[in-house]
C-alpha cells in the first residue's frame, strides 16, 4: 500500500476536501468551507493547512467563536443537512466558546464538525497557556464539555487515530437518524506531527443520504390505527425538510383529507394557500390548529422530536381517545410517548403509508372544520398584524409590515425571545422553505450569525432576520461579516426595552417586573442605544424608523441595497398575539400575591390536562 507521509494537520484537511456528495445529482464539495478564530492551539498547523488549501477548501475568519459556529450550523440547515461546515479554534475560551453553538446543533439534529485545539499530548509543557488543570484527572480538559453536546467527540492523542476517528465523525454527521454536531479535539503537538498516511485515506469518496425504509408491520399497525380515527391531524416537523418530503406532504394530506399542523421548526414544509394548511401548533401556534388539536383523536406526526412548545407541554390533547403515530427516521424520537412508531424517511414512509391506505379519507367535516378555524384565525391575524397608526408599534405590526411587502421567496429568520411566535403566526408561508428559525436550544444571538448561513446557502433569496433589541445588544458582530462577505442580509431591530418576552412570562407567573426590561433594572444612567447608528459603523447602510408607515417604506429601500440594510423601530413592550395553548413553566407552589394565586391556578389546571406517562 503506497504511503503519505503528512503532518496531522495536513492529512486532516486533505481528507476532507476529498469528501463529496451527490446534491440534485451533481457531485458537490461535502465540507465547502470552514470559520476559524486562529490562536496559539491552532494558528502554526491547522491554519497552515487550511492557508496552503484554500482554493479547495475557503476558510472564512470569524469574530466570535460561538457566531461564526451559529452561521455554519445554520447553513446545514438551509442545506438541509447535505452539506457540513467546519469550524476550528483555539485552546482555552477559544474552544469553550464553541460549545453553546455545540448544543444548538445537538438540539437541532443538525451537522458541523468543530476542531478545536486541546493540551499538549506529551504533557511536557504542563500546565499550558489557557490549560484548566483538574490535579486528580489530568487527562481530563476544557473540551471535555463538548462531550455532552455532540454526537460524536474523540481527543487526538496521536497523528495516525485520524485514520479511524474522521470517517467515523463524518458518518455521524451524514446519518440521518443519528446526525449532529461531531468534535476533534487536536492536541497541539499532534497537530504538527508526521505520519506514513495510506494513498487510500486521500481517495475522493463520494457520500449520498440514505433514505431507510420502513418495516411493512409497522406500516401496517400504523396503517390500522389511522383508519380507526374520525378526527386525525399531521403534525409537519423539520424532518420533513430534511427528507424533501414536502410534495408527498401535500400528496397525502389531499388524497386522506388531512389538516396539516406544523411545529415552529417545520414551519413552511406547506405553503399557507394549500387546501390543508392549518398553520402552527402548540405554545407558538394559532387557535385553528390548537383548536383542532384539543379534539384531534389522532396525530400523524412526520419529522418532529415532540418537544413542549409543540404539545402544550402535553396538555393540548384533550381527547381521552387521542392516539398517536409518529414517523420518524431517528428510533429515539419515533418512540417517544408511546407512539405506534413508523422508523425511516419521511419522503418513503409517507408514500408506502398512503399505498396501505388506498382510498381511506377522513370526513369532509373534519376538514370543513379546520378551515373554518383557519379563516377566523386568519381574520384575527390580518387585523392585528395590520397597517396601524399605534404611536408604539408592536412586534405583530412590525413582522405584518415587512410580510406584506416581500416578496414570495424571502426567507424570514427568528431565534428566542418573543419574536419567534409572533413571526410564526404573521409569515405565513407564500412559498416553501420561506422559514427558518432556531427553537430546539433558542440561542439568543443566532439570529443575524444565522442569517448569514442561510443567505450564504442561498444568495438569490432575500434573507430577513428579525431580532429584538436583547439580542442584538448580546452579539451582533456577524452584520460585518455579512458586509465583509457581501452575503446581503435585512435585518429588522424590533426594540421593546429589553427582554420585553420574559418580562411577559414574569407578570404571567405572579411576579413584579424586575430586571428583564431595562426601567426595572438596576440601572444608574440609562442611555439608549442607536441601533442604526451601530450597524452603519459596522458598513451597513441602517435608519431608524418611527411608524409602520416609514417601516414599509424603509423595507422597500432595503430591498433596493446590494448591502446589509439594517432597520431598527420601538415596539411596545407589553402587546401580544393572543395565546391558545398551555405551556409549562416554573410556578411558585407557595403563593405570596394576588397574581401568584391565580398563576398557581391556571398552572394546576393545565397539568390536569397532561398525558400522563406519555
Amino acid at each position: 500500500m503506497k504511503k503519505i507521509k503528512l503532518t496531522c494537520a495536513h492529512a486532516l484537511v486533505k481528507h476532507l476536501i476529498a469528501q463529496k456528495i451527490y446534491i440534485d445529482g451533481k457531485v458537490e464539495p461535502l465540507f465547502p468551507g470552514a470559520f476559524g478564530i486562529f490562536g496559539h492551539g491552532n494558528v502554526a498547523c491547522i491554519g497552515q493547512a487550511l492557508e496552503e488549501n484554500k482554493d479547495k477548501l475557503p476558510t472564512y475568519r470569524g469574530h466570535h467563536e460561538q457566531n461564526m459556529a451559529l452561521t455554519g450550523i445554520a447553513f446545514a440547515r438551509a442545506k438541509r443537512r447535505k452539506q457540513i461546515f467546519i469550524a476550528t479554534s483555539s485552546v482555552g475560551p477559544g474552544s469553550t466558546n464553541l460549545v453553546t453553538a455545540s448544543a444548538v446543533a445537538m438540539s437541532n439534529r443538525l451537522p458541523i464538525l468543530f476542531l478545536p485545539g486541546d493540551t499538549y499530548a506529551n504533557r511536557m509543557p504542563d500546565p499550558v497557556l489557557q490549560q484548566v488543570e483538574h490535579f486528580s484527572n489530568p487527562g481530563m480538559t476544557a473540551n471535555d464539555s463538548f462531550k455532552p453536546v455532540t454526537k460524536y467527540f474523540d481527543r487526538i492523542t496521536r497523528p495516525e487515530q485520524i485514520i479511524q476517528s474522521l470517517p467515523q465523525a463524518i458518518q455521524t454527521m451524514i446519518d440521518p437518524a443519528d446526525t449532529g454536531p461531531a468534535c476533534l479535539s487536536l492536541c497541539q503537538d499532534v497537530q504538527g506531527e508526521i505520519f506514513d498516511y495510506p494513498e487510500e485515506f486521500f481517495k475522493e469518496r463520494i457520500h449520498n443520504i440514505r433514505r431507510p425504509k420502513p418495516d411493512d408491520f409497522q406500516i401496517k399497525q400504523a396503517m390500522e390505527k389511522i383508519k380507526k380515527s374520525k378526527k386525525p391531524i399531521i403534525i409537519s416537523g423539520g424532518g420533513v425538510f430534511y427528507s424533501d418530503a414536502m410534495d408527498e406532504l401535500g400528496s397525502f394530506a389531499v388524497k386522506h383529507n388531512i389538516p396539516v399542523t406544523q411545529t415552529v421548526m417545520g414551519y413552511s414544509t406547506m405553503k399557507r394557500d394549500h387546501s390543508h394548511f392549518l398553520g402552527p401548533i402548540g405554545g407558538l401556534g394559532g387557535k385553528a390548529a390548537n383548536n383542532l388539536a384539543k379534539e384531534t383523536d389522532l396525530a400523524i406526526c412526520v419529522g418532529t422530536k415532540l418537544a413542549d412548545f409543540t404539545t402544550g407541554s402535553w396538555a393540548n390533547f384533550e381527547n381521552p381517545e387521542f392516539k398517536l403515530v409518529s414517523i420518524n427516521i431517528a428510533r429515539h424520537d419515533a418512540n417517544k410517548h408511546l407512539a405506534e412508531a413508523v422508523i425511516g424517511d419521511a419522503k418513503v414512509c409517507l408514500s408506502e403509508l398512503s399505498n396501505s391506505l388506498g382510498n381511506w379519507k377522513s370526513p369532509d367535516s373534519w376538514h370543513k372544520k379546520s378551515q373554518d378555524e383557519l379563516k377566523s384565525w386568519n381574520e384575527y391575524v390580518d387585523k392585528e398584524s395590520g397597517p396601524t397608526n399605534q404611536e408604539t408599534p408592536n412586534y405583530a405590526h412590525a413582522v405584518g409590515a415587512i410580510y406584506r411587502n416581500s416578496d414570495p421567496t424571502d426567507i424570514a429568520v427568528t431565534a428566542a425571545g418573543g419574536l419567534v411566535g409572533e413571526v410564526v403566526q404573521v409569515w405565513r408561508p407564500k412559498e416553501l422553505n420561506t422559514h427558518e428559525t432556531e427553537w430546539g436550544f433558542s440561542c439568543m444571538s443566532y439570529e443575524i450569525s444565522g442569517a448569514l448561513g442561510i443567505k450564504m446557502a442561498n444568495p438569490d433569496k432575500d434573507v430577513i432576520a428579525f431580532v429584538g433589541d436583547g439580542s442584538y445588544l448580546l452579539n451582533n458582530s456577524d452584520i460585518y461579516s455579512s458586509v465583509l462577505t457581501n452575503n446581503k442580509l435585512i435585518i429588522i431591530v424590533c426594540d421593546n426595552g429589553g427582554h420585553a418576552v420574559i418580562n411577559r412570562l414574569q407578570l404571567f407567573k405572579g411576579g413584579k417586573e424586575f430586571n428583564c426590561l431595562f426601567n426595572s433594572s438596576n440601572i444608574q444612567n440609562f442611555k439608549e442605544v442607536n441601533f442604526a447608528q451601530h450597524a452603519a459603523s459596522m458598513g451597513a447602510k441602517s435608519e431608524h424608523v418611527f411608524t409602520i408607515s416609514e417601516l414599509e417604506e424603509a423595507f422597500k429601500r432595503a430591498k433596493k441595497s446590494d448591502v446589509t440594510y439594517v432597520i431598527s423601530i420601538k415596539t411596545h413592550s407589553y402587546e401580544w398575539l393572543e395565546g391558545s395553548a398551555y405551556w409549562e413553566s416554573p410556578t411558585l407552589e407557595i403563593p405570596t400575591t394576588k397574581e401568584n394565586e391565580e398563576a398557581l391556578k391556571l398552572h394546576k389546571e393545565g397539568k390536569a390536562k397532561q398525558r400522563q406517562g406519555i
